[in-house]
């Protein structure tokens, strides 16, 4: 079956490769793995992801009752800033609710008492490549870090979060982030039940040393005797995923250049927001090609790559690692056509889930 580009093409088998860690990660350190919707929310995929987690955690009302209603088990709710009109409804549908300051614990705490209350919590490290993602760059709003607000309101919540991470594949510079977690909070992480690390810990990386992971997550949770939680999001869906497209027009202008069915600002949005390029494989071969989208953003540029054989139209073109945060965020930007959703089923077989039309773009709009 051929299915026509563009469109998402979700790999079961691949997904299976990801969760079988998950299933060691938990097995071995008894620390709790929560799906981070915020990364990838594709909810077609959560008969086969929710049975190795423990629940979801969300960023925004919608994400808390995608997962309270599409993947169950613990549905934690988190949000930057909850509203007057969205915290009955949050408080509705969570299992555990997190506040990120003071203000907002004080504010809305009260409604919540019949729920675990966590607090976020800025220790003031982190491990990220980017100051775009940085949860510790200087002036951050991303957790309390007055030390005086956070003693105060020790006694109103069950747990911390403590989300230090981004893309952090290095097993040494993790333990290394935990030592100083440690310095810095451990009283405090004596006085609660429950602590979330929060996700960007890159563990179903290959290689990456799952046991030593594993240990140190266990001996961290003794130490305290807290419950701890995990919520990776692109640690479950890396390389599960890609983003088929074809070959629609090649021009020349110094260099060739490919024009595809796809826009990067529409379906591939990080890849300018990071300023990175997309990946294809093998990437190898004679013959070379800027490969672009179809929008009529000047930069609108997947990369650079290398061909087997010469493009020609109607050629296809699998863009690597196209799941996390990278569905959650396509867009109609330019009206461009929005990829279609589609699984290879561990079979082998192609499932079409969804596709969308000229009518959802209206929808879209108003």
């Amino acid at each position: 079956m051929s299915l026509p580009t563009p469109h998402y093409l979700i790999d079961e088998q691949a997904l299976e490769r990801n969760l079988k860690k998950v299933d060691a990660l938990r097995g071995a350190s008894g620390a709790k793995c929560l799906m981070a919707l915020k990364c990838f929310a594709t909810w077609s995929t959560f008969a086969q992801i929710a049975p190795h987690m423990d629940g979801s955690t969300s960023s925004s009302l919608n994400e808390l009752k995608l997962g309270r209603e599409k993947f169950g088990g613990e549905t934690h709710a988190y949000s930057v800033a909850w509203s007057d009109g969205e915290i009955d409804e949050a408080i509705a549908n969570a299992d555990k609710i997190i506040f990120n300051s003071v203000s907002q614990l004080e504010r809305f705490g009260g409604k919540a008492a019949h729920l675990p209350v966590g607090l976020r919590v800025n220790p003031g490290v982190s491990h990220s490549h980017f100051d775009l993602a940085d949860p510790a760059r200087p002036f951050s709003r991303l957790g309390e870090s007055n030390r005086a607000r956070i003693e105060a309101a020790m006694v109103r919540v069950s747990g911390l979060m403590l989300h230090c991470n981004c893309e952090n594949d290095s097993f040494d510079a993790l333990s290394a982030l935990l030592d100083q977690i440690e310095q810095r909070i451990g009283d405090l992480l004596e006085r609660v039940e429950w602590v979330s690390l929060g996700g960007g810990i890159h563990f179903t990386g290959e290689n990456y040393p799952l046991e030593k992971l594993a240990e140190r997550l266990k001996a961290f949770a003794q130490k305290y005797a807290i419950q701890l939680y995990l919520e990776p999001g692109d640690a479950i869906v890396t390389n599960t995923t890609t983003l088929e497209v074809s070959v629609l027009d090649i021009v020349e202008n110094g260099k060739a250049i490919a024009i595809v069915d796809s826009a990067v600002e529409a379906h591939m949005l990080d890849l300018l927001v990071y300023r990175e390029t997309a990946n294809i494989a093998p990437d190898a071969g004679p013959h070379r090609y800027m490969v672009a989208g179809k929008s009529c953003l000047a930069g609108d540029v997947f990369g650079e790559f290398s061909f087997p054989e010469p493009l020609a139209i109607g050629d296809r073109i699998s863009l690597l690692n196209a799941g996390g945060y990278t569905m959650v965020k396509k867009n109609w930007f330019n009206g461009v056509a929005m990829p279609a959703i589609a699984i290879r089923r561990r079979d082998g077989t192609l499932d079409l889930i969804r596709s969308f039309d000229y009518a959802d773009y209206v929808a879209s709009l108003s």
